[in-house]
C-alpha cells in the first residue's frame, strides 16, 4: 500500500500553505515586511494597543515567537511599546505612522496572494472552498490528542 500525496487533504493543504506563504512573502518583500509581521500588523490595524499576550493568542503563536517578531518590528520602527495602564507587568503595542502607511499596500499584497489560491474558481465555489476550510480548521483545533 502506498501513500498518495495527491489524494491526501493534509499533504495538499500543506503544499497550498507553502506556496501561499511564498507568494505572500514575495508581495510583502518590497514593503520590507515578513508574513509574521503582516499578521501582527493586521491585528493592530483593527485593534491598536494590544498586548504581546493578546497578539500571541490571536495569532496562535508562542509568546517567544511573538516577542521576537515584535522586537524586529520595534527595531524597524513599525510599533512602539508602552506600559499597560492597568497591569505593570505588561506593555501595550502601538502602531507608528510608518506602520499605518503600510496598511493599504500590505493588504493589497495579501489579497493578490489569496487571489492566486482561488484563481479559476467561480465565486460560489470560492465561498464553498472557504467555508470548507473554516470547518476543517475548526475540526483540527477541536481535535483531542489520542
Amino acid at each position: 500500500m502506498m501513500f498518495d500525496k495527491d489524494r491526501s487533504a493534509g499533504a495538499l493543504t500543506s503544499e497550498i500553505a507553502r506556496l501561499y506563504a511564498a507568494a505572500l512573502q514575495r508581495g510583502l518583500a518590497p514593503l520590507k515586511l515578513s508574513p509574521a509581521q503582516f499578521l501582527a500588523l493586521n491585528e493592530l490595524w483593527s485593534d491598536d494597543g494590544l498586548t504581546q499576550r493578546d497578539l500571541a493568542r490571536r495569532l496562535a503563536v508562542e509568546q517567544a515567537t511573538m516577542a521576537n517578531t515584535l522586537a524586529r518590528m520595534e527595531r524597524d520602527r513599525l510599533v512602539e511599546r508602552r506600559p499597560h495602564p492597568d497591569d505593570r507587568r505588561s506593555q501595550q503595542v502601538w502602531l507608528t505612522q510608518a506602520a499605518r502607511g503600510l496598511q493599504a499596500p500590505a493588504i493589497d499584497a495579501a489579497d493578490k496572494a489569496n487571489d492566486l489560491v482561488a484563481a479559476g474558481l467561480p465565486a460560489a465555489e470560492r465561498e464553498l472552498f472557504l467555508s470548507m476550510l473554516g470547518r476543517i480548521l475548526s475540526n483540527l483545533r477541536n481535535a483531542r490528542p489520542e
